[in-house]
């Protein structure tokens, strides 16, 4: 399987508001529109922040106030359409609208919590972790 290489664009912010950063490695970057996401990237608000993005499969993140999220895994192969994903939501609420990898095999998108693991399987979806 043709995988995205470890620093391709796996996603891209449509929109942020209010204090809205990405942490990727020592660097905090301003959440602004266009910016492109890596794997391994946080998405962190604080209470007034919301941001969306888009990945390269068409699935679609809106992440709430007070929130960290980070893609740990993304892997996709344009050509067949498939692969996997593995999200972490340490605090705050995501809610998503699944792409083709999670419609290209029933196992292949996860959302990892401080204390559960769920399998996607539907086509839209919220999760909400205290703080």
């Amino acid at each position: 399987m043709a995988a995205t290489p470890a620093m391709a664009e796996i996603a891209r912010i449509k929109q942020s508001s209010g204090a809205a950063s990405v942490q990727r490695g020592a660097q905090q970057l301003k959440a602004s529109p266009g910016l492109q996401l890596l794997a391994g990237d946080k998405l962190v608000t604080g209470k007034d922040g919301r941001m969306s993005l888009t990945f390269v499969d068409n699935t679609r993140f809106a992440v709430g106030p007070n929130s960290q999220v980070s893609v740990s895994d993304f892997q996709y192969d344009r050509t067949r359409q498939t692969g996997s994903f593995v999200t972490q939501v340490d605090r705050g609420s995501l809610a998503v609208v699944s792409g083709k990898v999670a419609k290209s095999n029933r196992d292949a998108m996860k959302v990892r919590t401080p204390n559960t693991l769920l399998g996607v399987r539907g086509t839209k979806f919220i999760v909400e972790v205290p703080d």
